[in-house]
């Protein structure tokens, strides 16, 4: 007899199911959620999302812009590009953020809508949501129970930080619009670092 134990050490969860495929697997829940989201609103997958699905921003578009009706994903045009650029100047990771609209389709439906944003939001679980315009704030804040969401101001909704701007595509064109953007844009600053 050896002196060890005639049965084999069981290797624990995290060797038996590594980072990769735990990360696959909650990629596949994301994914899964999200096309759930938009079964609640007909046609409102004809604009895809794009980023991470396991991101810790999620920035929310309300119309579709040029480039979102010429069928290419949420935030691919100028305002995506901005929006990118804004974020890792401001410290967020290339690979943090989730880009969605709000209102991809021709739904009236409001309410439908907002359950369709919401259930996106919980997909992704975000620690930040970030509305890039008028339209993305109003149906952030009736997705997220708020009364209103202040353009410019910082607010918490279940458990995560929010934030609205006044028209990332239109302020591309407008120098002082640009200018008040950007500054609402710099209160949208990652999480600070927990150890």
């Amino acid at each position: 007899m050896t002196g060890k134990s005639d049965t084999a050490r069981k290797p624990d969860a995290a060797h038996e199911f590594g980072a990769d495929v735990l990360r696959a697997q909650h990629e596949a829940r994301v994914r899964a959620e999200l096309a759930a989201a938009d079964r609640l609103l007909p046609g409102s997958d004809s604009v895809s999302s794009a980023g991470a699905h396991l991101a810790t921003i999620v920035v929310v578009k309300g119309l579709p812009g040029p480039a979102e009706a010429s069928g290419k994903p949420a935030m691919s045009g100028a305002d995506g590009e901005a929006a990118r650029k804004a974020l890792g100047a401001l410290g967020w990771e290339p690979d943090a953020a989730f880009f969605t609209l709000s209102r991809p389709g021709s739904s009236t439906d409001a309410s439908r809508r907002a359950t369709r944003l919401r259930f996106r939001i919980e997909a992704v679980d975000p620690e930040f949501v970030l509305a890039v315009d008028t339209d993305a704030a109003a149906d952030v804040a009736e997705a997220l129970g708020l009364e209103r969401l202040p353009l410019g101001t910082v607010v918490r909704a279940d458990g995560r930080r929010v934030l609205a701007c006044d028209g990332l595509e239109a302020s591309l064109s407008d120098g002082a619009r640009k200018q008040l953007v950007w500054s609402q844009l710099k209160l949208a600053t990652p999480p600070a670092t927990v150890y």
